[in-house]
């Protein structure tokens, strides 16, 4: 279904009431009684587990799995897959410098990204009321994968032109990715990219918000918004952020996000960010809609607020509390003229 974001976007810039869009595949997984395994490996489980939530909450978009070894899988890297977890990156798939310039951007057949194509086209062919926002990994996360977290913190320092290359290739990838994606009819992106959280903001300039700002000048127009996610300690990084040029920002339980509120232009979305494990999944219902209505309130100001969890909820959140999160939203939006 095509969307104009921008007026998508406006429209909710100008509601008096607050929107919502959680991060959560998990719950609509479990609700088609799949499992993890399932959804991550075939692409029409992942669109059931999406349609079921869309149809049963009132969320201003759907939004796809949050994955993050999926490309690194594409590249060649060894994933673990286990049954309820999300899978992960196992090992390095660069384990020397000099292997940056042999690395091959891989095509689009690779690993289980046509799964996620197929997901991502059966959602945006039977998801006709709201927007559909695919998902993928930041560059910078990406090169973390490969290279190894650590290792690649070492590099910057003593290799950043090699790194540099490697962020590159990993954008020109991305891009090639992100378009299949437009391609399919999905209306924008949540792009992570958790692992600038660890950078300084020169560093986070030059590694992270750059490349981005190159997918964005790529791809982003108005009928394709791209968000930028990031669940890890943004605090002080908040304005290099901001130069990616995305449309909407989504943080994490990391971040306060009246700050982010006070530093992102008004005219952007900022989306978050209650806590998505000690609150969604580990707490009652009573706290989830006492943490909710507290978030609502310290936000209420700001026109450009989107309620969301704090990143994709993990399997087994009680429905109850779900449901809790909606009844604050609803309670709080009645009291709006």
């Amino acid at each position: 279904m095509i969307f104009n974001m921008t007026d998508w976007k406006n429209d909710l810039l100008t509601s008096n009431k607050t929107a919502a869009i959680p991060i959560m595949t998990h719950p609509g997984i479990e609700q088609i009684d799949k499992n993890v395994l399932d959804a991550v490996t075939d692409g029409e489980i992942q669109y059931c587990a999406i349609k079921i939530l869309s149809d049963k909450y009132p969320s201003a978009a759907a939004a796809m799995i949050m994955d993050l070894s999926i490309e690194a899988e594409a590249f060649g890297s060894e994933i673990v897959f286990s049954k309820d977890e999300i899978p992960t990156v196992h090992g390095r798939l660069i384990s020397d410098i000099n292997e940056i310039t042999e690395l091959t951007i891989p095509d689009l057949s690779s690993g289980r990204l046509p799964e996620y194509l197929r997901a991502a086209e059966l959602a945006a062919k039977n998801i006709s009321d709201k927007p559909v926002l695919a998902g993928c990994i930041g560059p910078f996360s990406l090169a973390g994968r490969l290279f190894d977290f650590s290792e690649l913190m070492v590099a910057l320092l003593i290799n950043s032109e090699e790194i540099e290359m490697l962020l590159e290739k990993i954008t020109s990838f991305l891009i090639k990715y992100i378009k299949a994606f437009k391609e399919t009819g999905v209306n924008g992106i949540v792009i992570a990219e958790p692992a600038a959280g660890m950078l300084s903001p020169g560093d986070c300039k030059i590694f992270s918000s750059t490349f981005i700002k190159t997918i964005v000048d790529e791809i982003q127009d108005e009928n394709f918004l791209i968000v930028y996610h990031n669940c890890g300690n943004t605090n002080n990084l908040l304005k290099e952020i901001e130069l990616t040029g995305a449309g909407a920002f989504h943080f994490g339980n990391a971040c306060e996000i009246t700050n982010a509120l006070k530093v992102i232009d008004n005219s952007k979305l900022v989306m978050g960010n209650i806590d998505p494990v000690n609150i969604f999944k580990m707490a009652d219902e009573q706290t989830v809609y006492n943490a909710t209505i507290e978030l609502l309130n310290k936000t209420s100001e700001y026109k450009n607020y989107i309620l969301s969890s704090g990143c994709d909820v993990p399997p087994h959140i009680p429905e109850e509390n779900i449901r809790a999160f909606y009844k604050a939203l609803e309670d709080f939006n009645s009291t709006k003229n």
